[in-house]
């Protein structure tokens, strides 16, 4: 027969043993998966054509081990003596920690879809700030459902307070809330766009690098950012320079001496035209430019150019080379840029004095 202190002592060796054996067992388990199982996974990954499998491998790799340490506590806290209440207790607070880590994956995982297919998508949602920040926000509040119904805490009292509460802080925020509905009808409407090129009513040019839950974020040309409230870009007058297209004319202002061959100022400005069009980058190689006369000046017979640009940015290199290749052509054509001209005319100042 066994020695009863002994037996006291194997039974207390026991009410340890068992909970941490379950415990490492668990992590070994975790280990496994994401030493085995993983690599499997991201090998099969590398093979499919598509991404999302990619996307979920990695968001869950990292709160892997977290999942089974806390289920591996969880398995353990069945295994002890501990009082019942306790156990109660910490198994409801391991399942709500359980279900936050698994919500903050969710989210990660949403997110990067959102960023993949929204580019690639015409017609969806573009990708801002604000869209990527509000799927988050309805993951997080499923979650957070989530986990008070686990803990036992009522969620009906808390909407209908929310639901009350809810008017005194849309009073109070009402700058906020503009802002914010703005911003989702500036995201809905694709009128203004992340990446566009837009020019304000008050000057400011750039491009859109985001939308936010207030403020629409402008890099300008210098590399400043302008923050317009989404509320004012709302009501702003604003040029699009990427919509309906990207492509934009490039109009040019020359002016040529009267005694020019007009026939022959065109036939040459058309020829370093379409040479600027195919050779510098930003041109439209297939557009064919043309000139147009406008009016007779004081000093010379005035026209424009009219090339094509890729995008608004392009424009400066494209008159960058047209106006030196143009310069070079024209002197060697013997074809006159004139210089502004005033003419005194002395015989009638000469009248004016003998009156």
């Amino acid at each position: 027969m066994t020695h009863p202190a002994i037996a006291v002592w194997l039974q207390e060796v026991r009410i340890v043993l068992i909970p941490l054996a379950i415990f490492l067992a668990t992590i070994f388990a975790g280990v496994a998966v994401k030493r085995v199982i993983f690599v499997r996974l991201s090998r099969w990954a590398l093979t499919t054509k598509h991404q999302i499998d990619d996307i979920i491998i990695e968001s869950i790799r990292q709160p892997l081990m977290i999942w089974f340490v806390m289920l591996g506590l969880y398995l353990a806290l069945g295994a002890t003596s501990l009082p019942e209440h306790w156990v109660q207790t910490i198994g409801k607070i391991l399942v709500a920690l359980g279900i936050f880590s698994a919500t903050l994956a969710i989210a990660a995982i949403v997110g990067k879809l959102i960023s993949l297919y929204a580019a690639k998508i015409e017609g969806v949602m573009p990708v801002t700030s604000l869209t990527q920040n509000i799927s988050r926000i309805i993951i997080f509040g499923i979650g957070v459902m989530i986990v008070m119904n686990s803990l036992g805490i009522s969620i009906t009292p808390i909407l209908a307070t929310l639901g009350v509460g809810g008017l005194a802080v849309a009073l109070a925020l009402q700058d906020t809330l503009s802002n914010l509905f703005a911003g989702f009808h500036t995201t809905i409407a694709r009128q203004v766009r992340v990446g566009d090129y837009v020019k304000l009513e008050t000057g400011e040019e750039g491009y859109v690098t985001d939308i936010n839950w207030r403020t629409t974020k402008i890099r300008m040309l210098p590399n400043n950012v302008v923050l317009v409230p989404n509320a004012k870009l709302t009501q702003a007058i604003i040029v699009n320079y990427y919509l309906p297209d990207k492509e934009m004319a490039v109009l040019i202002n020359l002016g040529v001496h009267y005694n020019s061959d007009l026939k022959k100022v065109e036939r040459v400005t058309c020829e370093v035209a379409k040479d600027v069009m195919k050779e510098v980058p930003g041109g439209v190689p297939e557009f064919d430019p043309f000139i147009r006369y406008n009016s007779f000046g004081d000093f010379s017979i005035n026209f424009t150019a009219i090339l094509r640009a890729k995008e608004f940015t392009d424009q400066y290199l494209i008159k960058h080379e047209f106006i030196k290749r143009l310069h070079e052509r024209f002197t060697r054509e013997n074809i006159t840029i004139p210089y502004p001209i005033r003419a005194i005319n002395y015989g009638q100042e000469d009248a004016q004095k003998r009156e």
